[in-house]
């Protein structure tokens, strides 16, 4: 077997048995999300509470959190919110599933703003 058909086959088992521990994972639903928001041109980071169904503001965008989820039992878990970025009434800029440990995975691509999940709201 060559090099490249063990590293193959060996990815695709690593690959495997990573997504059998995320699907055996059981989730729960919060009631909102705390977001870091970045504005990379001035420097400033703010924290934001976002209730699900809610929305803030970072620059000229509007960033809308449509669900946030964390493991059952562990609320300071992992958070995986849906958030929707983009400017009021247009094409959005960020549509999906962000997850709180890393954040790169599926991030916002922008020049100037970054936004990040830290954790889900219980209460």
């Amino acid at each position: 077997m060559t090099r490249a058909a063990l590293a193959a086959v060996l990815y695709a088992g690593l690959l495997a048995a990573a997504s059998q521990d995320v699907a055996a994972q059981e989730v729960s639903a919060g009631q909102g999300a705390v977001l870091r928001l970045l504005d990379k041109i001035t420097g400033q980071s703010q924290d934001v509470a976002v209730p699900v169904g809610g929305a803030t503001e970072i620059g000229p965008y509007r960033v809308a959190l449509r669900d946030c989820r964390y493991p059952t039992g562990n609320p300071a878990g992992d958070a995986f919110a849906y958030l929707v970025i983009g400017p009021e009434g247009g094409d959005a800029l960020f549509q999906g599933w962000m997850i709180g440990s890393s954040p790169a995975l599926n991030a916002l691509d922008h020049p100037r703003y970054d936004v990040w999940v830290i954790r889900c709201k219980t209460s």
